[in-house]
């Protein structure tokens, strides 16, 4: 009776643990398993691990994008929400890049593979999300510690127990069983899947909502951070700055023609403005000699035999250049980073770029605020700029000027106030700042240098999922104190009941065969426990997707009809992406809802469709459908 419980027991255990990485089937599942590659100009399926770099793919509608790649032709509207956790989808265009595990909705379009096999997006992170659910949180080491005295003391209470009972004349079958009873009752297993399921489960949920946690470790420090400092471009901003002033005595197509065959040079975000409008006004550049870029102050080099420098106000004051400062003052006060040109005597120009602030980044500070977690914004642009940008997302602490290097010097002073400091950022001059903080956040569309520095990756650029990233963390953590203080509690009142402590007084034992159903319980509660944080819901998030789907279910009601298709025999994400896919060559079918569990299929449609051409789709898909209301 006793192995006939505990394996009952290990049953309930596994089958609960086998839901704690769904995400990751889920993940796996999102690939399909063939692509239509072009070869010989000829269109041929086959085996998606079978595409090379380079392979042109024909993708249709409904088709799961199968490596990440570039449109060649065509354009489409791809839901990414997968990936992403983005819930509308994403209009693409050519030139533009698609994800490994998107889905391709209404549009056909040929691509180009640039990632394959385990170099795509989607490998890396179910990579990422294996490694972190297999690592170990620093406070599984508790866990640890408490078992490395714990197994001894239990043997020892199980031997005393049988040793008592039989010297207090109780028969040796009477004595055996007490002993038996603390062994099976006291078996560890709930101290030791406290913390590993609850530490799957919560990376599996942050790659749902496209956090990408690389260490269990990780997700456990968000929980204590109280500053988060932010870069400015590209993490509170866009990144991608516009050309709004030009001022300058000579013309100004000279000018820019000085300034963007110097800055075609550099990979600075103000660069590409300037390279922006260059082509823009079709402004032919010409080769630059002695070229010369120096971190966090500008670029010089050789044109025509005379120097030119390009760069901020530190560069010009370094370089002995005069500058009138009151007239830049005006362009700075109102946000906007001012560029100084200069030859080798004097300053000949200023072109001012702005770069927009996203329309997240203030919900997203406001509610970090709320959550007493101070907002600091660190940045090497100029002081006023920086407190332009600050007042309008409400930072108060601003730290501007800081050269690159020295970033990660200012996270450190930080950590040396007492802070616990988590650092968000997106370029190259972010990576040492990265390292430093105690949890380093990188943007996801930032450089592949950040990506690696950082502990933590948001597959979007949106502020709002640092404050996701935190509630995710203390959900976590939260679920892993609970099951430890459920773990020991078990403990503390089930071992002196197995010892036979009430037996005397009133008669209380504990049958060995019920210490076995106790101690699978206690391990199926605690897995059962973590399974609870599949239910997490960031805020941000529902707020956000509650107005989504109201403004969806406004426009359905407005301009589609909608169709239920109850269909059989759908098993995977596979079928699901199959019947997503005929339903969508239908005519005047505008879009398509499948769900697995539900085995249902909400179809909208800007015009009437007959139930037999919607009943015929999925038949030629090999379904079966049961019933269209």
């Amino acid at each position: 009776m006793i192995l006939t419980l505990i394996t009952f027991g290990k049953f309930l255990e596994a089958k609960s643990k086998g839901k704690t990485s769904d995400s990751i089937s889920k993940l796996i599942n999102l690939t399909p398993k063939t692509a239509i590659v072009l070869r010989d100009g000829k269109e041929i399926e086959i085996a998606t691990e079978e595409i090379i770099r380079g392979d042109t793919i024909v993708i249709k509608p409904g088709s799961s994008i199968p490596v990440d790649g570039i449109i060649l032709e065509g354009s489409s509207s791809v839901d990414q929400s997968s990936i992403t956790g983005e819930s509308i989808p994403v209009v693409k265009n050519i030139n533009d890049e698609v994800i490994s595990g998107t889905i391709n909705k209404n549009g056909s379009f040929k691509m180009q593979a640039t990632k394959v096999g385990n170099d795509t997006t989607i490998s890396q992170i179910i990579k990422l999300v294996e490694e972190a659910s297999n690592s170990k949180a620093p406070i599984s080491k508790l866990a640890d510690k408490v078992s490395l005295f714990f197994v001894p003391a239990v043997i020892i209470i199980a031997i005393i127990a049988t040793i008592f009972w039989i010297l207090n004349g109780q028969t040796f079958e009477f004595a055996m069983g007490m002993g038996i009873a603390v062994l099976v009752i006291s078996c560890p297993c709930a101290l030791g899947l406290a913390t590993p399921v609850a530490i799957m489960v919560g990376t599996g949920k942050g790659a749902e909502n496209g956090i990408l946690f690389k260490t269990a470790e990780s997700l456990e420090l968000l929980h204590k951070i109280n500053t988060v400092v932010l870069d400015k471009t590209g993490t509170i901003t866009q990144g991608k700055p516009t050309v709004t002033n030009i001022i300058s005595p000579v013309s100004k197509e000279k000018l820019l023609k000085i300034v963007g065959s110097l800055e075609k040079n550099s990979e600075h975000p103000l660069s590409e403005a300037i390279i922006e409008k260059v082509n823009e006004l079709k402004i032919n550049t010409v080769s630059v000699n002695n070229f010369k870029s120096i971190p966090g102050r500008g670029v010089m080099g050789e044109i025509d035999g005379t120097n030119y420098l390009v760069g901020n106000i530190l560069f010009m004051q370094e370089k002995h250049i005069e500058v009138n400062e009151n007239e830049s003052e005006k362009l700075l006060k109102e946000g906007r980073t001012v560029l100084y040109i200069s030859n080798e005597n004097k300053l000949i120009g200023m072109i001012a770029c702005q770069d927009m602030v996203k329309d997240t980044s203030k919900i997203a500070i406001e509610e970090l605020q709320k959550n007493n977690i101070k907002v600091v914004m660190l940045t090497g642009d100029n002081q006023l700029v920086a407190n332009t940008i600050a007042k309008e997302v409400g930072i108060a602490e601003v730290i501007a000027e800081v050269l690159p290097a020295d970033k990660e010097k200012e996270v450190s002073r930080l950590q040396k106030s007492g802070r616990k400091v988590a650092y968000v950022g997106d370029g190259i001059n972010d990576s040492p700042a990265l390292v430093k903080a105690d949890v380093g956040v990188a943007i996801g569309s930032g450089t592949d240098i950040a990506i690696e520095s950082a502990d933590v990756v948001l597959m979007k650029d949106s502020l709002q999922d640092v404050v996701t990233a935190i509630e995710l963390s203390k959900a976590t953590i939260n679920n892993i104190k609970l099951n430890l203080f459920w773990a020991f509690f078990y403990n503390c009142v089930g071992i002196p009941i197995a010892a036979g402590v009430f037996y005397l007084s009133h008669g209380l034992r504990l049958s060995p065969m019920i210490g076995a159903a106790a101690m699978s319980l206690s391990s199926v509660c605690v897995v059962s426990n973590a399974l609870r944080l599949r239910r997490f819901k960031a805020k941000l998030q529902s707020r956000n997707s509650s107005i989504t789907n109201h403004m969806s279910e406004e426009k359905n009601e407005m301009n589609d009809l909608k169709k239920e298709i109850f269909i059989e025999k759908m098993m995977c994400e596979h079928c699901k992406m199959r019947v997503e896919k005929a339903l969508l060559s239908v005519e005047n079918v505008s879009k398509v809802e499948v769900s697995l569990e539900n085995k249902k299929a909400v179809v909208y449609l800007s015009s009437q469709v007959s139930d037999d051409i919607l009943r015929n789709a999925i038949d030629e898909a090999g379904y079966e459908v049961i019933d269209i209301r």
